[in-house]
């Protein structure tokens, strides 16, 4: 005798661990899944106050900027100044809207859900 008197593991004692070990790892991904959904649940919420922070201060800064323009002009040109930055305004929030419009067209993860359906197909033909 050499000292090595033990049994090699059965295959049902090799899956049994196997299994475990899977679980385990799965478990693991699942909870650093969870950790992190909630850490960008708290980034994306930050990023939320701080942007309606930054709209509300530009559009007051841009609203007094104008106003200052407006009362430095002579009394007698003031409303044809505000009329001019009323036309600037309008034009810009025209473009804007068509920009929205053209960037909410686009489909997301257009080019992921088109690779899956032709993995379906592929797929499906070789039945």
């Amino acid at each position: 005798m050499t000292g090595q008197d033990h049994e090699l593991p059965g295959f049902a004692s090799l899956a049994s661990r196997f299994a475990r070990t899977g679980l385990g790892a799965l478990k693991n991904r699942g909870e650093l899944f969870a950790v992190e959904w909630q850490e960008e649940k708290a980034r994306m919420t930050e990023l939320m106050v701080w942007s309606i922070a930054l709209m509300f201060c530009g559009v007051m800064a841009t609203i007094l900027l104008t106003a200052t323009i407006i009362f430095l002009f002579p009394e007698e040109y003031r409303l044809y100044v505000a009329g001019a930055f009323a036309l600037i305004y309008i034009v810009l929030t025209i473009v804007s809207v068509f920009s929205i419009r053209g960037l909410l067209q686009n489909e997301p993860f257009a080019e992921s859900i088109e690779q899956v359906r032709k993995d379906g197909l592929c797929l499906g033909s070789s039945k």
